[in-house]
């Protein structure tokens, strides 16, 4: 099991992808399976039910926002192996999770799982033992800002004053707190 940790904006789903790709395609189908942890987002439902909802949901994305006590569980079953293990993942287009989205058999040699906080340690997140090797996608942060720009003018329809607003208040803190995980890897991965 792999963690890949990286910056807001550094690639991390699309080099999840391309592995798992180039891994089945070697190793034959079923070998690798990517994973992501937005489906630990809480619920907007959820974040409305905090004492600053509007707060709440402005940070969405923060280390808080997610259910790291379920993602643990999760991956404990994981590498417990014992039965295959349902995998929530966000839905771009209802800006929320879906339960059980994927399943994971318990005959997939090998796991990486993709995200924000996978390295970090406060706010609930210890994942240190539920991974065989941690990554850290090691991407300027002036690289990620830019693809993370780009994608909110392309995925919420924003503009890029719009989407610059956003990082600032949100994205960027968040890149701050995993920036301070990166030392807690074991690989550095760079793009090139």
């Amino acid at each position: 099991m792999i963690a890949l940790a990286g910056l807001p904006g550094a690639g991390k789903s699309t080099l999840a992808a391309a592995l798992a790709q180039a891994v089945n395609a070697q190793a034959g189908p079923g070998s690798m399976v990517a994973l992501g942890m937005d489906g630990f987002h809480l619920t907007r439902a959820r974040l409305a039910l905090f004492p600053d909802p509007d707060a709440a949901l402005r940070r969405r994305g923060a280390p808080w926002t997610f259910d790291a006590q379920a993602l643990a569980l999760r991956l404990q079953a994981l590498r417990q192996g014992r039965a295959s293990v349902s995998w929530p993942a966000y839905e771009h287009s209802v800006h929320d999770p879906v339960e059980d989205a994927l399943t994971i058999s318990t005959d997939t040699p090998l796991v990486l799982v993709e995200g924000l906080y996978l390295l970090h340690q406060g706010h609930g997140w210890d994942m240190a033992g539920a991974f065989d090797e941690r990554w850290f996608l090691d991407v300027p942060l002036d690289t990620a800002h830019e693809r993370l720009a780009l994608r909110h003018m392309a995925t919420s329809g924003q503009s890029r004053a719009q989407a610059e607003t956003r990082i600032a208040v949100n994205d960027r803190l968040n890149a701050e707190i995993v920036w301070a995980s990166r030392a807690s890897a074991d690989w550095l991965v760079r793009e090139d």
